[in-house]
């Protein structure tokens, strides 16, 4: 099992990645953040992403889905940000926020790492 700061630095491993983060929606604190820049501040981008996940339950609870979110992408010009809530009863409340350069990353293969990320997590 990989502790947060592992976890983080493998998902800065994936190509293409910018920035990562650990994030308890709960309180949209982040747990832990690697990578970033002077035009990404993952604390602000954590907090702002808690919403969308709490966002997205919300209605998944308004329209009855009985399912759990395997992963949230949005797409921006020259990124893509990979919101990953973590599954299991370790995971609870958290979710990995994963930042990749569209030009350097491959979407599949990172939501594909991303998942074993999340497996190795032990909160």
């Amino acid at each position: 099992m990989a502790s947060a700061d592992v976890a983080l630095k493998d998902a800065m491993m994936i190509e293409g990645a910018v920035g990562a983060a650990l994030v308890d929606y709960t309180s949209g604190m982040a747990l832990g953040t690697l990578g970033g820049s002077k035009d990404l501040d993952l604390a602000v981008a954590a907090a702002g992403n808690t919403d969308v996940v709490r966002a997205k339950m919300r209605t998944l609870e308004t329209l009855g889905i009985q399912d759990a979110i395997e992963d949230i992408l949005i797409t921006l010009g020259s990124q893509y940000h990979v919101i990953r809530p973590l599954a299991g009863s370790a995971g609870q409340g958290l979710f990995l926020y994963l930042v990749l350069d569209r030009a350097r990353a491959n979407l599949a293969m990172a939501r594909h790492q991303l998942k074993r990320i999340e497996h190795e997590v032990d909160m």
